[in-house]
């Protein structure tokens, strides 16, 4: 399928690992311009090198921000004013007791998972709209709709950014600029590759073990039964930011391997 990507500038937040990285890759193999964000120069350079020898597409750009930092994040825009894909990426996850999460933890989860996608949003959709084509997406989460007690703090932040892509679809009527969330389910990521060995070692027990356990208590709704890679996310992803998608928008769309029990 030719998902038309070739003349389109895709910024991916938080794309040096895991799904960002497969999404920034998988537009990359479309033929996509992307730009690749992290925090770190050398992880920056390192992706950017990696995609553009895997896919040939040297149309690959690093954005070097911690998008904690307002400051920073205004620096990646003036840096890269214009863009037709944003992908909101970039997020963190800190499995944690509701008794001891902050008020400075709160603040800060939202500051990366919630406000970093508002100021972006808030930069490129109007240019978007002007040139009446244009794609925001949101990576969110099951977690959105099952709240995780281990997390509460994290789960509400993904609440939050469905609700703002809704809110950002609504302003895009009669154009074709569409805004849409996509929700993985457990993938297997760098960071719960570390918070799986970190379980596995406290309770005593080798990693696959350890999976089987995570499937059973805790995502136990789980109808895939294992972890999601980060490319069958990044795959829906690069479809959702494709012309080929124009009907799709306002939408919540679930790669979660089936974990929410529901249909709709």
């Amino acid at each position: 399928m030719e998902l038309q990507l070739k003349e389109k500038t895709a910024l991916v937040t938080g794309s040096t690992a895991g799904i960002g990285f497969a999404i920034a890759s998988s537009l990359a193999h479309e033929g996509a311009k992307v730009i690749v964000n992290g925090r770190s120069k050398q992880r920056v350079e390192t992706a950017v090198e990696k995609i553009k020898a895997e896919s040939g597409n040297q149309n690959i750009y690093g954005a070097v921000a911690d998008l904690k930092r307002v400051d920073q994040v205004n620096m990646l825009i003036q840096q890269y004013p214009a863009v037709d894909i944003l992908v909101n990426n970039a997020g963190v996850a800190q499995p944690q007791a509701f008794k001891d999460i902050s008020d400075e933890d709160w603040l800060d989860i939202y500051e990366v998972n919630v406000l970093s996608g508002v100021r972006l949003s808030r930069a490129y959709i109007q240019q978007m709209l002007n040139a009446n084509w244009g794609r925001i997406i949101f990576i969110s989460s099951e977690s959105a709709v099952q709240i995780p007690a281990e997390m509460i703090h994290y789960g509400v932040s993904k609440t939050a950014q469905i609700s703002l892509s809704r809110g950002l679809a609504e302003m895009t009527v009669g154009t074709a600029v569409t805004v849409n969330t996509v929700l993985p389910g457990p993938t297997s990521t760098e960071a719960i590759s570390n918070f799986m060995k970190a379980t596995a070692e406290q309770q005593g027990i080798g990693l696959e073990e350890m999976e089987e356990v995570f499937f059973q208590n805790m995502r136990g709704t789980s109808l895939l039964k294992r972890f999601i890679k980060p490319e069958e996310i990044a795959s829906l992803v690069t479809y959702i930011a494709s012309p080929l998608s124009a009907a799709t928008n306002g939408a919540a769309l679930r790669a979660d391997g089936g974990v929410i029990k529901s249909a709709f």
